[in-house]
């Protein structure tokens, strides 16, 4: 059963992804949310804590929905090919990576947190797949994990600004397709 609560998180986090922390204003939460002024602060201090719990929301899912794809059966290159090409709805970006982009979020100490971990979580599974695949042989021995782990967000965040500056996703698609044919370029090196 949702509560007024839950809806507050959910129509903020639309909110944060459709407009971004600076654009969302507490009366469009309120509004979006069908609540009343004394719900928003009964349940949060402020709009910072809303939107910091939102983030959270969608960090969780964002990070649920890596974890499907980075914990699957296969090689660490059939998880990070997993992970890359997976659908996404490029034309909206990354709901995480949005708000790193937001000036309002990164004065933030409590939000720019959030963002951060979220990221921070990303890339330590990341980096434990590719150590894998170093050691297993799968990439060779001088990649760095750390590096390659920020390499494939890098691809993907930026993929998602490329498309949206450019009004279509085929600057994504090329994006993630290339990175994909990088670490399958790396590892049929190793095996040659």
């Amino acid at each position: 059963m949702s509560t007024t609560r839950d809806h507050l998180i959910a129509s903020t986090r639309e909110l944060l992804w459709e407009r971004g922390y600076a654009a969302t204003s507490p009366r469009a939460i309120l509004d979006r949310a069908g609540a009343g002024q004394g719900s928003m602060y009964h349940h949060f201090a402020g709009k910072e804590d809303l939107a910091a719990a939102a983030i959270r929301a969608t960090a969780r899912d964002l990070l649920e929905r890596a974890e499907t794809d980075l914990s699957g059966d296969g090689s660490a290159l059939e998880r990070l090919r997993a992970y890359l090409l997976r659908q996404r709805e490029v034309m909206r970006g990354c709901p995480v990576g949005r708000m790193a982009g937001d000036a309002d979020v990164l004065e933030s100490a409590a939000l720019l947190h959030v963002v951060a971990h979220t990221f921070d979580q990303l890339r330590t599974h990341m980096v434990a797949i590719v150590s894998d695949g170093v050691r297993s042989g799968e990439f060779p021995v001088d990649v760095n994990p750390a590096d390659l782990a920020d390499t494939v967000l890098a691809v993907v965040q930026g993929g998602y600004v490329l498309a949206r500056a450019a009004g279509d996703t085929a600057p994504f698609d090329r994006a993630v397709r290339g990175a994909v044919a990088l670490l399958e370029s790396s590892q049929r090196k190793e095996f040659a």
